[in-house]
């Protein structure tokens, strides 16, 4: 039997359960079945369409994306992944490799309770674990790998402020899948899916698509446990608050499309693909210079999670498209404000969403109303180029696979 061969029986099989877990009633469900059931509807509902994209008005736009050499070598990223899949047993590669352009890229999810595919690192030794960092750490810069590696942190202390549930919540509870061979020059990819932390990463030849990245925690700050004083987003934080201050009150006023805060506002994560969204809020046009250098530099706060070869590459596409870029703004404006901050560009798609608490109500205040201790980040390429998905267009028709 193929290893394809294998994920289909065993996809087949987890169908079967979900359809029998689905059956019972809600009481008489074990948690494992209600997180597959939980798990199957989702995936059903978001991808009950075909990928278009997130667009302005349903129709991508066309040129944006050409395929072409960036001068930046994935070559390091390639021998990573090869030593990354090199380490596994055949069983943990059989479940872990999946096609260049399989739906697997489109499922992944925030929710703990999310049925992932691929080899966890909880169930991998310690040399392979060394592995599957060394591709993080071939693939992003430091400030990424830092990142990701504190967002892991901190759903172990998530762990320990549930009465130490580590079955739902904890460090190595991530999973990483490969879509395709790794290649100088056929597209493959990496996925890693978990908590509060999704990578898509994208390569065809020595071009990078790092979306969609999901990133973000509850809480942001570990106050005590294992690992306390990991924080994160942090700068993110100040920057997007430092931007919407550094406005004119006309300004401001297109900025700001909502002025009270009191719920989610993030619209596009997870099996949010295709997501409808016109412009909103000031448009960088209309900005002075210091600002709209102010504007790149949020930007560029998020966009530098990748290597830095490619974050260059990347931010001279969104420079490219600065005036047709939108700042829109949810919520206060003074130093303790909980808010919402969006950028919008025919090439990038950023939310900023300080959530409502969700595994941490238990703690909180007031259950309803957002919190800086949950933020949530999205960064979507628009226009149909998520999971390079534009590049892998391009290619299939100037080299037709079968």
């Amino acid at each position: 039997m193929t290893a394809r061969s294998v994920i289909g029986a065993l996809a087949a099989g987890l169908a079967v359960i979900v359809l029998a877990a689905t059956t019972l009633p809600a009481a008489q469900q074990s948690g494992a079945q209600r997180r597959a059931a939980q798990s199957a509807q989702a995936e059903a509902r978001g991808l009950a369409e075909p990928f278009k994209g997130i667009t302005t008005d349903g129709t991508p736009r066309t040129g944006l994306f050409p395929v072409r050499s960036t001068g930046v070598s994935t070559l390091p990223v390639q021998q990573a992944a090869g030593a990354f899949l090199k380490a596994l047993t055949p069983d943990q590669r059989s479940k872990t490799v999946f096609a260049s352009d399989d739906d697997e890229w489109r499922k992944w999810m925030n929710q703990h309770f999310y049925v992932r595919q691929g080899v966890s690192f909880e169930e991998m030794s310690a040399s392979q674990r060394e592995s599957a960092i060394g591709l993080l750490r071939a693939s992003l810069s430091a400030k990424g790998l830092k990142l990701s590696r504190d967002i892991m942190r901190l759903n172990h202390t998530l762990g320990e402020l549930n009465n130490d549930n580590f079955e739902e919540y904890g460090e190595w509870l991530y999973h990483l899948t490969v879509m395709g061979t790794p290649s100088p020059t056929e597209p493959w990819g990496w996925q890693l899916d978990g908590h509060h932390l999704i990578i898509n990463y994208f390569v065809l030849g020595d071009q990078v698509v790092m979306t969609p990245l999901f990133v973000g925690s509850e809480p942001v700050t570990a106050a005590a446990g294992k690992f306390k004083g990991t924080t994160i987003l942090q700068a993110e934080q100040a920057a997007g608050l430092a931007m919407i201050r550094a406005l004119d009150e006309a300004q401001r006023q297109k900025a700001v499309i909502q002025v009270s805060k009191d719920g989610n506002n993030n619209l596009t994560e997870a099996f949010k693909d295709n997501v409808v969204l016109d412009y909103a809020g000031v448009k960088a046009s209309e900005l002075a210079p210091a600002q709209r250098a102010q504007l790149t530099g949020l930007i560029q706060l998020f966009v530098d999670n990748m290597k830095e070869g490619h974050a260059k590459v990347r931010m001279s596409e969104v420079r490219g498209h600065l005036d047709d870029t939108h700042f829109a703004w949810v919520g206060g404006t003074d130093a303790s404000a909980v808010f919402y901050f969006r950028i919008h560009s025919p090439v990038i798609l950023i939310e900023f969403d300080h959530q409502r608490p969700a595994n941490l109500r238990h703690l909180a205040r007031d259950p309803r109303q957002p919190t800086r201790e949950h933020i949530h980040v999205v960064v979507r390429t628009p226009n149909g180029n998520d999971y390079g998905k534009d590049l892998l267009r391009q290619h299939y028709q100037q080299h037709p696979h079968k």
